[in-house]
């Protein structure tokens, strides 16, 4: 028999269901399914409701209820992350709160440079609507087909284009809220300068689902670029590709706008297991970089800068080779070779993944030092380093030793991401750069962060959620 503490009284489901209407108040567990893991398998919860509420007073109505009753419920957009935030326990009886029909784009203000969206609007709709109006939205992820702005901002996403433009945070102006009480927090505003208190906002975004429950938000919209060039370079060393950073960001400034850094080991997985990948360059590197170049003068502008900076490096043995992107189409295709990387670690079997961030100056260092770390634990095995070298950013996943078991790799897991993120502390970095923390690292941030950190969060936990009913279990 299931376990009678999952499923919740079929009378309150029922005044659930009324909210929504019983068509968006899933029951079958075979409609439920699809709600209950995240992309990578490593959470599978269990719920007996999943409601879809169309809109923000029907969000309001099942908080209030949800408080009343001492529901917990766990918010959920796109169900795209990577730390298990989005996932229902298998235990407690959680409500998976989907805010996929919140799906309107509220309004495009031009002159404002602002688009308002609610909660459910898919990322790669909003980039596209954005164009449509000759502007540019630039939070750009691998998961961008299917990912919605609700998760974005309640993770706090990165992506490609932070070096220039930074996270999700740095792109939202003004947020609409629903808190656990089933109050409205009204703050769609477009201001850039307001210093009336504390801002808010910041709280909810990066709070995963914590605190309250984001409906909707004012973003802010960037000019076209009217040149755009793309080059992939091949390097000698993880230093060479910091200097050739440096280069990039002395000529180039805020014309920089990605700066995406690629070890050999996934550079050749994407050639053997990603299907329709051309070879970027002829001859093979050590290290790669994909990089980007925008310019709001012109088309002009952006090829001279780019053609500046690799004729440089090329020039000072900083850089061995280089390749520019001679049409749209091969830009894209650039883009693709990078965007398919996680995917082709997969056929490699077992991996071990870690989403860190260091001081820029400090990458090659504790590039050295990790590997050092992990052979130290899980001899043979295979670091697979890639990342948003622009902004600190890498992603250092460790796939199991080519001849090994994939049991008996992951059953290193705990020693390995111990190994990994003592050096990202040696080094003053953080544990998660841009995926969160949600269940897969709520123990470890606990444990290592500093204590008054922890009891400030909480303070703040306590204050918006009382009753503790926003997706427990996840953060803190």
């Amino acid at each position: 028999m299931a376990d009678a503490a999952l499923f919740l009284d079929p009378g309150l489901v029922q005044r659930f269901a009324e909210i929504v209407g019983a068509r968006h108040a899933l029951t079958s567990q075979q409609d439920i399914a699809p709600y209950l893991i995240e992309p990578r398998g490593l959470w599978h919860g269990r719920t007996s409701l999943v409601l879809r509420p169309g809109s923000v007073d029907e969000v309001s109505r099942i908080m209030r209820l949800a408080t009343e009753t001492g529901t917990p419920i766990v918010p959920q957009s796109g169900n795209t992350g990577l730390v298990g935030a989005q996932v229902p326990d298998a235990v407690s009886g959680q409500v998976v709160l989907s805010l996929s029909r919140l799906n309107r784009i509220r309004e495009v203000d031009l002159l404002s440079n602002t688009v308002t969206a609610e909660a459910g609007v898919i990322l790669q709709t909003l980039q596209e609507t954005a164009a449509q109006a000759g502007r540019l939205f630039p939070l750009s992820l691998a998961a961008q087909g299917s990912c919605q702005i609700g998760g974005n901002l309640s993770s706090n996403a990165g992506g490609t284009n932070v070096l220039a433009y930074g996270n999700a945070r740095e792109l939202c102006l003004g947020v609409e809220v629903v808190l656990p009480t089933g109050e409205v927090f009204d703050d769609l505003r477009k201001l850039k300068k307001d210093n009336t208190g504390y801002d808010l906002k910041d709280l909810f975004v990066g709070a995963e689902g914590t605190l309250g429950v984001i409906t909707a938000a004012v973003l802010k919209l960037f000019p076209m670029p009217k040149g755009r060039e793309v080059a992939f370079v091949g390097l000698p060393s993880a230093e060479a590709a910091l200097q050739l950073f440096a280069m990039a960001s002395d000529r180039a400034g805020s014309s920089l706008t990605a700066f995406e850094l690629i070890g050999q080991r996934p550079y050749d997985f994407t050639l053997a297991h990603a299907a329709g990948v051309v070879r970027p360059l002829t001859s093979d590197w050590p290290w790669y970089v994909l990089m980007e170049i925008s310019s709001g003068r012109s088309a002009e502008d952006a090829r001279g800068l780019i053609e500046d900076i690799l004729g440089a490096a090329i020039e000072g043995d900083v850089a061995g080779d280089a390749v520019i992107a001679a049409s749209l189409s091969q830009a894209e295709a650039l883009w693709n070779f990078r965007e398919v990387l996680p995917e082709a670690q997969k056929p490699e079997g077992a991996s071990i993944k870690h989403d860190i961030s260091v001081p820029i100056a400090a990458i090659p260092a504790f590039i050295d030092k990790a590997g050092k770390a992990v052979e130290q634990v899980a001899p043979g095995a295979r670091p697979v380093c890639f990342g948003h070298m622009g902004d600190g950013n890498l992603h250092y996943n460790v796939s199991r030793p080519a001849d090994g078991e994939d049991a008996a790799f992951l059953a290193l897991y705990r020693a390995v991401n111990d190994a990994v993120h003592d050096v990202v502390r040696d080094f003053a970095g953080s544990i998660s750069a841009e995926h969160g923390i949600g269940q897969l690292k709520r123990d470890e941030l606990i444990a290592t962060a500093p204590p008054m950190a922890i009891d400030l969060m909480r303070r703040v936990k306590a204050a918006f959620d009382p009753a503790g009913i926003m997706n427990p279990g996840k953060v803190i």
